[in-house]
């Protein structure tokens, strides 16, 4: 199990950038959570398999569709036994 947190800067808010990460998410078997930053950008904690992470990370570089991404910035953490995805 592998865990990255992910701040994500743009036009990221308002186009179902955190609806799409949890589905993606729950449908990969990911752990974590999702939210809107006051300053405008999306935050977000995967933990799971390496290959499921890497694929949630990889959206994240993209966004949904209607979504303008300008930078990700991604931090390796220890993971600890997340159970669930949230949306905050």
């Amino acid at each position: 199990m592998i865990r990255r947190r992910v701040v994500v800067r743009g036009n990221v808010q308002g186009v179902f950038f955190r609806d799409t990460t949890r589905r993606l998410a729950e449908s990969r078997g990911v752990a974590g959570w999702v939210t809107n930053r006051g300053d405008g950008a999306v935050e977000a904690v995967f933990e799971g398999k390496p290959d499921a992470v890497a694929a949630l990370v990889e959206f994240a570089r993209e966004g949904p569709r209607g979504a303008q991404v300008e930078s990700v910035e991604v931090v390796d953490e220890e993971p600890d036994g997340m159970q669930g995805f949230r949306v905050s």
